[in-house]
């Protein structure tokens, strides 16, 4: 699990509820907000497949630990098929440690998904079918976030999958941007 929670005074394993709200953007469009139950990689995967391809994944590394330099990795556009296979090989790696954040962008949509260090997805673009996607996979709307004392987990034995990531695709790299900073 890349997030734990204290409870009563010893941090144990964070797992969301599954569930969702929607919310307003400042610019007045609407997002979805979901958090990820036990960090499953399957939900952002089957979030993911509801886009149209090609897509393109952003792979922000905010907290790196030696496998590369804190940045933006913008990967080239993907099909359907390279897209799941790249999220099925890094699976354990992308749901158990919190160094990252990832995107998935549909262009032709103007769709995008951001599963979060916190184990939240944000889902921006065509939220009705993101909703049935996740009432689907037995979702319900609810409190998704995290208001509360919370750790992240960068483990050391991710950090081949880490790199391995890192050599997954020839990456277009870009600095952070402020808000990706921890």
């Amino acid at each position: 699990m890349k997030l734990s929670s204290q409870e009563d005074g010893v941090w144990v394993a964070h797992s969301h509820p599954a569930t969702f709200k929607t919310e307003v953007t400042r610019g007045g469009g609407a997002r979805l907000v979901a958090g990820v139950p036990a960090g499953d990689a399957s939900t952002f995967r089957r979030l993911a497949q509801s886009l149209e391809a090609p897509c393109m994944l952003l792979y922000v590394l905010h907290t790196p630990r030696g496998e590369g330099d804190p940045g933006r990795y913008q990967g080239p556009p993907l099909s359907m098929g390279e897209l799941e296979s790249f999220l099925d090989q890094h699976a354990a790696f992308l749901a158990g440690d919190a160094r990252f954040d990832l995107w998935v962008h549909s262009p032709s949509e103007n769709a995008t998904l951001v599963w979060d260090r916190h184990n939240l997805i944000y889902a921006y673009g065509p939220t009705g079918r993101f909703v049935s996607t996740l009432e689907a996979l037995g979702f319900h709307e609810g409190s998704a976030g995290v208001s509360f004392e919370h750790l992240h987990h960068y483990r050391q034995e991710f950090d081949s999958e880490a790199a391995a990531v890192l050599a997954a695709f020839a990456w277009s790299y870009s600095p952070l941007k402020p808000e990706d900073e921890q």
